[in-house]
């Protein structure tokens, strides 16, 4: 074997098509874009959703719904979790850098707390919102309520 008889391995290059050298290749006129239209000219990009001047199904469907632009999504945590955090932890001010360290929230999110379970352990609780109930029920054990 040496270099001027090395080859590539059979079935492994293709002949490439030249289009629009001539019409002796075969591939010259309208080198294989039809007459004339966008897609004939140079240039052409076809746009997201274009189907073909049809007016485009994104168009043709109502509109429905309203995004609140102000609205906030809050990560919710009940008090039951609270109350596990308090007793395995032995937590008496709960935050969120608690919460990140439980494992319960990336500390990137907005946290709630809800009065879904039972307090028993007097906390300091630290969150960005509190229900009504969830209030109550930390300040009928002897917690406090601090909002951020």
């Amino acid at each position: 074997m040496k270099l001027n008889n090395l080859k590539p391995a059979e079935g492994s290059t293709h002949a490439r098509r030249r289009i629009g050298r001539g019409p002796g290749s075969g591939l010259g006129g309208t080198s294989t874009r039809g007459h004339k239209g966008a897609k004939a000219r140079s240039g052409y990009k076809k746009k997201v959703g274009f189907e073909g001047g049809q007016m485009p199904l994104q168009r043709r469907l109502p509109k429905s719904g309203f995004k609140n632009i102000n609205h906030k999504e809050y990560f919710a945590v009940n008090l039951s979790t609270l109350q596990k955090l308090a007793e395995t932890k032995g937590y008496t001010k709960i935050g969120v850098e608690e919460l990140v360290a439980a494992r319960l929230t990336n500390g990137k999110e907005l946290v709630k707390v809800l009065a879904n379970g039972e307090l028993k352990a007097q906390l300091e609780v630290v969150a960005n919102a509190f229900s009504k109930k969830a209030e109550e029920a930390i300040k009928a054990v002897g917690g406090n309520v601090t909002i951020i």
